[in-house]
């Protein structure tokens, strides 16, 4: 059902834990799945620096969740913020269509963060 890539993800996530300096925070819940997701970032010269994630939820909630990271670390926020959920579903191969929401669920809780950036600017 899961990518070896996927499953890789969610029992070795690369970006999980929490940020305890972050310059902006963004989370989202499902009230269906019971899913949450926080991102916290880190921003210079308008690129994300670094970023980390905890996410409460299944293996394809992990698994988007640290995929998101990995995508997006030295970006600009501009270009961050035009991302889709569908980069996160390419990038693990083989994410079950009826687990889609998990990987949106990640990129709004970061374009949340970003949005919180912006606003303390």
């Amino acid at each position: 059902m899961y990518s070896e890539k996927a499953i890789d993800r969610f029992r070795n996530p690369r970006y999980g834990g929490e940020m305890k300096d972050a310059d902006a925070v963004g989370e989202i819940g499902n009230v269906v799945c019971g899913d949450i997701i926080r991102v916290y970032i880190k921003v210079k010269d308008d690129r994300i620096t670094d970023i980390k994630f905890q996410t409460y939820g299944c293996v394809a909630a992990i698994a988007s969740s640290d995929m998101l990271c990995e995508l997006v670390v030295g970006k600009k926020l501009d270009d961050v913020y035009k991302m889709t959920h569908e980069d996160i579903v390419k990038s693990l191969v083989n994410l079950p269509p009826v687990k889609y929401h998990c990987s949106m669920m990640g990129m709004d809780a970061l374009k949340k963060a970003i949005e919180n950036y912006r606003k303390k600017e």
